[in-house]
């Protein structure tokens, strides 16, 4: 039998946040739509097995709406690794983000403002212009629709937010905003890490041994270019970063209208330029988005295939704090990764 039409993986099922206690982060997310639903937790030992931290942890899960990807698991650690990466630069080897759709940029930047003028730790951009797809297309302005995204950064102690509102178009299977919530805003519709390869050897490895599909490639951002892209990446005069996204199997590469949220963005930048390597910042045991989930279909046969990729730290199948069969290791990138069934 076809072993491709055997094997699932969906979206990315879920961005993990190590947090000091629960309820001000479950107040804050659900002002972006989401809700509490499953709970769990592990004793030391259980969660040295699988995270490779020696700390008894809880976790809750945050569901959006139906969605079945771009979801949170809250992380509350008994003895925390660290503060995380805080609102550090977002161009370090080791950074993780969560970025998600809005119909409501302007008022997120209202209380971002509020927030700093209230003395809290924070960092943001104000949403700037930006055209994703069809860069080439003339328009008139005043006359014809302008078709573009507003995105802006989110930076807090325990969030590293990109946020993003459409103008012009809309991708039927990528965000599903709940328009019930404060910000107006959808499920996290895609991820992001920084990495350097100039041999593009990581990209093959997300694409054999989790068997995603790439959809955007060498999509190339320059200081020069991209307002957006500079403010949010500090990118310097000269400096620049080449773009690589992967969907699950079920998207498509040629239709626009096909994509599907839950994409991995992979942040290339040339291995000429000097990055920070923060990788023990972003990892489990540490506070702040420390940790992506895939949920996949059977598992035991994505074990194999990361076993013979060149993956590091390899863990055995275990039960997480759900009851769900995981397993987690090390990609090649640097990127602790942990998948579940």
């Amino acid at each position: 039998m076809d072993t491709k039409q055997q094997t699932t993986i969906q979206g990315i099922y879920e961005v993990c946040i190590g947090v000091k206690e629960p309820i001000s982060a479950i107040q804050y997310w659900q002002q972006f739509g989401y809700r509490i639903g499953d709970t769990g937790q592990l004793n030391a030992a259980q969660a040295d097995k699988l995270y490779g931290v020696n700390s008894a942890l809880r976790s809750i899960r945050l569901y959006h709406q139906n969605s079945d990807h771009g979801l949170i698991r809250l992380m509350i650690w008994e003895n925390p690794i660290n503060q995380g990466l805080g609102i550090s630069s977002m161009k370090v080897k080791g950074n993780r983000w969560a970025t998600t759709l809005t119909k409501d940029s302007l008022n997120i930047l209202n209380h971002a403002e509020s927030a700093k003028a209230a003395g809290e730790t924070i960092k943001y951009t104000n949403p700037a212009w930006e055209v994703i797809y069809n860069k080439e297309r003339k328009s008139l302005p005043f006359l014809d629709e302008a078709v573009g995204v507003r995105e802006m950064l989110l930076l807090q102690p325990l969030t590293r937010q990109v946020l993003f509102q459409r103008f012009g178009y809309n991708l039927p299977h990528y965000g599903h905003i709940d328009e019930n919530s404060p910000f107006k805003t959808s499920q996290f519709t895609h991820m992001g890490m920084i990495v350097q390869d100039d041999s593009k050897e990581i990209l093959k490895f997300y694409e054999s041994a989790f068997g995603l599909l790439r959809v955007r490639d060498n999509v190339e951002t320059s200081y020069e270019s991209s307002l957006a892209g500079r403010e949010i990446f500090d990118l310097q005069p000269g400096e620049k970063f080449i773009l690589t996204a992967f969907d699950e199997p079920r998207s498509s590469a040629t239709d626009l209208f096909a994509a599907r949220s839950g994409r991995l963005y992979l942040i290339r930048f040339p291995e000429s330029i000097i990055l920070k390597s923060e990788f023990e910042k972003a990892r489990p045991g540490c506070l702040g988005m420390c940790l992506y989930t895939y949920r996949v279909c059977p598992i035991d046969h994505y074990l194999e295939r990361i076993q013979s990729a060149s993956a590091k730290n390899i863990t055995a199948i275990a039960n997480n704090e759900f009851g769900e069969k995981s397993f987690s290791f090390v990609a090649p990138d640097g990127y602790f990764w942990t998948v579940l069934n």
